[in-house]
């Protein structure tokens, strides 16, 4: 199956094949939340005292998805 590159909103009908990949940063690489927008979701490799998780913008910061707390600089 072919790869394919999308650059405006995608919807999907009948669901989704495949593993989902989201981009991946530490804290201290991670584009400002808000340039990134408001519902863009990025795995922080050290988000969570060393721990990887799941972040998403809310057009301020990057918001844990475990907690909902703001991820903090390194």
């Amino acid at each position: 199956m072919a790869n394919t590159t999308f650059s405006g909103p995608v919807t999907s009908t009948n669901g989704f094949i495949g593993d989902i990949k989201v981009p991946t940063y530490p804290v201290a690489n991670a584009p400002s939340a808000a340039s990134a927008g408001a519902g863009t979701v990025v795995y922080v490799s050290n988000g969570a005292a060393g721990s990887a998780i799941l972040a998403f913008s809310d057009g301020t910061d990057w918001l844990r998805s475990d907690t909902g707390a703001a991820i903090a600089a390194a």
